[in-house]
């Protein structure tokens, strides 16, 4: 029975092979911008760039923060007014990076979002460890981890990602850690405070096709986090220095992060994305993206149901699956029956 479910939730509509176009004009497709996604009003972005110290860091971060931002509005979906960026040097649009406007933006945040709503928060820049509090380094007064677990415990909404890609960044995967949370940090403790090299990666990752090691034509969070680390590594080995950074992420909310997908977590970064391609698959209709959203979902749970199975009974897996998989079902008829109105 499980079996059959499984094909049956599980399969796809079989496209009408199209002709075959010119080597010619596949080069002009393939030299076109790809479409600009529609703003996504239930999504918000946070982007805290910290002070740089060192002209080279200043200069350093700000290029990462401006990638980032253009990646989010013209790439994934991010309308611009709820792109918020705090940064060391502001433009028009942005603020200082300071204790207040973080506090403020937060605020702000509490407000604008509901409980369907995407919060995604990225700092750059450089953090600090004195053995007992971690802090990320600002304009003026710092904030610790545990100022920021309370801003963010503030906001009620359906799914946060946190990227924190400063030094000294795991000391705040403990505090932030929570339900519908996905927590990624540039290094394993306070104690690693080099500058990281994790940030240029990451960000690389959202405009770069080969981080799709799916290849579903979408980067999910654990892609970003998979291909951030392989070449985080990768540049040390060809600089033949030591290691100095070691990322990692937490998604399950028990506040311990793995340097790869296990003990539990990555299943729900698995399935979460920055982007809206649901929203585009559904060509403007509502309901039909709400029920992409819900198929989406819906195969983050039964990933995470996977990993709980070593800890279950058989016949509650069993009957857990069994009752996943029928929903899974009935919504991938349910968006079958919406596309053909």
């Amino acid at each position: 029975m499980l079996g059959l479910l499984a094909v049956t939730a599980c399969a796809q509509e079989v496209p009408v092979a199209a002709p075959q176009e010119s080597p010619a004009r596949e080069a002009v497709k393939a030299s076109q911008p790809a479409a600009k996604l529609p703003p996504d009003r239930r999504k918000f972005a946070v982007l805290i760039t910290g002070i740089g110290g060192e002209d080279v860091y200043v200069e350093k971060f700000g290029g990462w923060k401006d990638r980032l931002r253009q990646a989010l509005v013209n790439r994934l979906g991010f309308a611009e007014d709820q792109v918020y960026s705090l940064t060391e040097k502001p433009a028009e649009d942005e603020q200082r990076a300071t204790a207040e406007a973080v506090r403020q933006t937060f605020a702000s945040l509490r407000k604008a979002a509901g409980p369907d709503s995407q919060i995604f928060v990225f700092f750059i820049g450089h953090g600090s460890f004195d053995g007992k509090i971690a802090k990320f380094n600002l304009a003026g007064p710092d904030l610790s981890a545990a100022d920021y677990a309370q801003l963010l415990d503030g906001i009620k909404t359906r799914t946060m990602v946190v990227v924190n890609m400063a030094s000294a960044s795991g000391e705040f995967v403990k505090p932030l850690s929570g339900k519908g949370r996905i927590i990624i940090t540039a290094t394993k403790s306070g104690m690693e405070q080099n500058a990281p090299k994790f940030a240029e990666h990451f960000i690389a990752s959202l405009a770069n096709p080969e981080a799709d090691a799916d290849k579903n034509g979408r980067v999910s969070a654990l892609e970003s986090f998979n291909y951030a680390v392989k070449l985080t590594g990768d540049s040390f080995k060809q600089a033949g220095t030591l290691v100095t950074e070691h990322a990692l992420i937490d998604d399950n909310g028990d506040g311990v992060g793995h340097p790869a997908a296990e003990a539990g977590d990555g299943a729900l970064a698995k399935t979460t994305y920055l982007d809206s391609i649901p929203q585009q698959q559904a060509g403007g209709d509502l309901e039909l993206a709400k029920l992409f959203e819900d198929r989406m979902r819906l195969e983050g749970e039964i990933e995470q149901l996977k990993l709980r199975k070593a800890g279950m009974k058989p016949e509650e897996y069993e009957a857990a699956l069994e009752k996943m998989l029928l929903d899974l079902a009935r919504l991938s008829r349910d968006i079958r029956t919406r596309q053909k109105k």
